[in-house]
């Protein structure tokens, strides 16, 4: 599977689609648009090993919610992974058995890397 999943709004997202010069053969899914499944979440989890690591702790909602100072579970991180797109930490790339998460660009060189091996 080639998939990302990202947020069309977002410039971030944009731009490192248009840097990694993403091969047409990828599935695009704007998060926004069509909401990640409880599958969906559980096939990252599975790549992953968290689901820690694949929530956003800089959206809105986070801060609004105070959540930082709650003690979460990995079962609340994927209740609110399935709850609001919002906390997906975004882009997340699945190529085969690999998942590249976020933006930073560590893991941006690293995607670019593995596109270009």
């Amino acid at each position: 599977m080639k998939k990302v999943y990202y947020l069309s709004t977002c410039d971030t997202c944009k731009r490192i689609l248009k840097e990694v010069n993403l091969p047409s053969d990828f599935v695009k899914q704007d998060v926004k648009k069509e909401a990640l499944t409880e599958v969906e979440v559980e096939e990252l989890y599975a790549l992953s090993k968290s689901y820690e690591s694949l929530f956003n702790k800089r959206a809105k909602l986070y801060k609004e919610r105070d959540l930082k100072n709650k003690s979460l579970s990995e079962e609340d991180y994927k209740n609110l992974l399935l709850e609001q797109y919002t906390f997906l930490k975004r882009p997340v790339f699945v190529i085969e058995d690999k998942i590249f998460i976020g933006n930073s660009k560590k893991t941006v060189e690293e995607l670019k890397n593995h596109l270009n091996a």
